[in-house]
Formats: C-alpha cells, structure tokens, sequence
C-alpha cells in the first residue's frame, strides 16, 4: 500500500529523474552543512525553476523530501536511503572505469551517469568485489556501504584553511573537468601533502607548498575544489 502510493505520488516522473534529484540534494551537503535552495537544485541540474517545483512537489508527497514553500529543501530517511544508494552505484562504477578500464578521473562522471541506471545489482556487487570493496571514488567522494554507511573525514577546504596549515588531500570536487585537469599539471591528487604558505599571495589565489613539486599559487576557484584533512607528515 505505501509503495502503490509513493508510485502514484511520482507519477509522470521517471525513476532515472527521480534518483538524479535525489543524489543533487544529498550531494549539495555532503562537505558543507547548508540545505540546497530550489534555485540552486535548478541550477545543479540545469533545469527551469518551475520543473524543479513541480518535481519537488512530488518527491514532498512521495516522502522523500521535507520543503515548504520559499524554504531549502533536505531529504527524509527514506530519500537519503535512495540517495546513499544512487551513490554507491555511481562512484564504484567510476572507480571501476578508472582502476581497469584506464579512464581518467577527469572522463567518468558523464559515463557514470548512464551506466548507474543500466547496470544489475549483481554486476554492481561484483564490481566492488573486482575492486576490493574501495572505501572512495577517484576523486575521494565516499562510497557507502552496501548498507548505506560511511565515514567522513574531518576536512577542511583549502581556499577556507588558515596559513600555515599542512595536510593531505582527502577529496577533489569532479564538478569540472577542467579543474582536474589543472591540478592534474599540478600533481595535486589525492592523498597528496600540501601546506598553505605562512603569508598570502602576492596575486589573487591561494599559495600552497607541495611536498613534491614545490610552491605554486593556485586561482581561488581551483582551491575552492580542495579539501584537506590536518596531517602532521605535511
């Protein structure tokens, strides 16, 4: 009976459109505590405002959104359940395109998207035996359990972390293409050792010390795709 009627509260509403809304909402806070705003989902997903209240209407009467009007919208227990699960798929087929089929991590958010909706749960399940059951995707997102469990770790961001700071890279934001590919020149990757000079850049940016490479000031958008954990190696 509760299943008949989340069906017919979604009706004319694709699940592949459903899951993309969810896993937006749950991304939007899953490094920084503030709700995402009607507005700013319809940008994220690059859609009209109206379409995006119209199907934030439905997800409300289906339960899996709380959101009143003018207000920002969070999920319910059972649409992060979903959103956990969407997440899984697409981050252990990311770190499956990368680990074996030699794509980089600047190429697999677009393939990933296609493949999360298409594959079985037995294929999935086998992925993540292939790949050892990887705790992170290329870029350092967690990947939840089949559970629905994950562990962050205490990060802070680097165009917000003070000077002096030193730790190691802990997540990389894949929303650009082009920022991978910056720091990629860079050798900024994950796991890397970076510490924000003891005085600010003579240009606009962020002056950063690498443990390899030297320092390089980076432009504030590139620090702002940067989280770091405090780490006394660096």
């Amino acid at each position: 009976m509760v299943e008949s009627g989340v069906r017919a509260a979604l009706s004319g509403a694709t699940s592949t459109a459903v899951d993309d809304y969810l896993k937006t909402i749950y991304s939007h806070t899953e490094w920084q505590p503030d709700p995402i705003t009607p507005s700013q989902l319809a940008a994220r997903l690059g859609l009209a405002p109206s379409s995006v209240t119209e199907m934030v209407k439905k997800l409300a009467a289906a339960g899996l959104v709380d959101h009143r009007p003018y207000s920002a919208i969070t999920l319910t227990a059972d649409g992060e359940r979903r959103a956990l699960a969407m997440l899984r798929r697409h981050r252990l087929i990311e770190s499956w395109l990368v680990r074996v089929h030699g794509y980089g991590w600047d190429e697999v958010d677009e393939e990933a998207e296609v493949l999360e909706h298409a594959i079985s749960d037995r294929l999935l399940d086998a992925i993540d035996a292939q790949l050892g059951h990887p705790e992170r995707d290329p870029h350092g997102d967690l990947i939840p359990s089949a559970a629905g469990d994950l562990t962050r770790p205490d990060a802070v961001r680097l165009d917000a972390a003070p000077f002096g700071f030193a730790g190691s890279v802990v997540r990389i934001s894949d929303r650009d293409p082009d920022t991978l590919r910056v720091l990629d020149r860079l050798g900024i990757a994950l796991d890397a050792l970076l510490r924000v000079a003891e005085e600010p850049a003579e240009s606009a940016g962020v002056s950063i010390v690498r443990a390899t490479g030297g320092p390089v000031v980076i432009s504030p958008s590139v620090a702002a795709s940067v989280w770091l954990e405090r780490s006394i190696r660096a």
